[in-house]
């Protein structure tokens, strides 16, 4: 089998829907019959991998196995801080190589691996690297998640100006209407943050309530977008 690829999902913020947002990606691809499986480098606040577990109850799909969950969560933390923030409280150290390890390892058995950030890309993940340095050592197409709230224009453009000073390449946006309490704002906001940070392939994400089902859409949008078809 040829080695997979991999594509980083990361958001704005913390509590954006990046988690769901990874999850149905991960579902759509299933439905459009890709090998592909999600990771999670590094968990805070919790004892459990709980964003990968939402991954898996998306997807139709078992919690990993432990020998999988080595490679798909590497490191687990319970302090609910960044993750370079958790590791120190805990007194333990983040290994880069190790997690790059495990996601090639994971390319190697996988056609996508998508990898879900933790927070925005400036969180570090050791007192040296960011979530962005690590996107820039892997150089893989990257996804960003917004909330369609306010606040959501300064916040993005922000990002995405962020991964293109990387010369990272930018996907897609999924847009997630499930914080917008006045769509036609959400709308106008959308239309600000095209102008300010250019054209970008845009998904909206409305109604999060009907879980994976009526996927037509996204699966669409994969199969039509450069740096996401199967």
């Amino acid at each position: 089998m040829a080695e997979g690829r991999l594509i980083f999902v990361t958001g704005t913020d913390t509590g954006v829907g990046k988690s769901y947002a990874t999850g149905l990606m991960a579902r759509a691809y299933l439905e459009l019959g890709v090998k592909v499986i999600t990771a999670k480098p590094v968990q805070t606040g919790t004892r459990e991998p709980e964003d990968l577990l939402l991954h898996r109850r998306l997807m139709g799909l078992p919690p990993d196995p432990p020998e999988l969950l080595d490679l798909t969560c590497p490191y687990i933390f319970e302090y609910p801080a960044a993750p370079a923030t958790a590791a120190e409280r805990e007194g333990r150290v983040i290994d880069l190589a190790r997690i790059l390890s495990a996601l090639r390892e994971l390319t190697r058995r996988y056609e996508i691996v998508l990898v879900e950030g933790a927070g925005g890309l400036f969180v570090p993940f050791t007192p040296e690297y960011t979530l962005l340095d690590l996107m820039n050592l892997v150089l893989a197409p990257v996804v960003v998640v917004s909330a369609a709230r306010l606040g959501t224009i300064n916040h993005t453009v922000l990002t995405l100006e962020a991964l293109k000073a990387r010369s990272l390449y930018v996907a897609a946006l999924i847009y997630n209407h499930y914080f917008a309490s006045d769509e036609w704002l959400a709308r106008k906001s959308l239309e600000d943050i095209q102008r300010l940070a250019g054209p970008q392939a845009v998904f909206h994400l409305k109604d999060l309530s009907r879980g994976p089902d009526g996927l037509s859409e996204l699966k669409a949008f994969l199969k039509a977008t450069v740096g996401l078809r199967p």
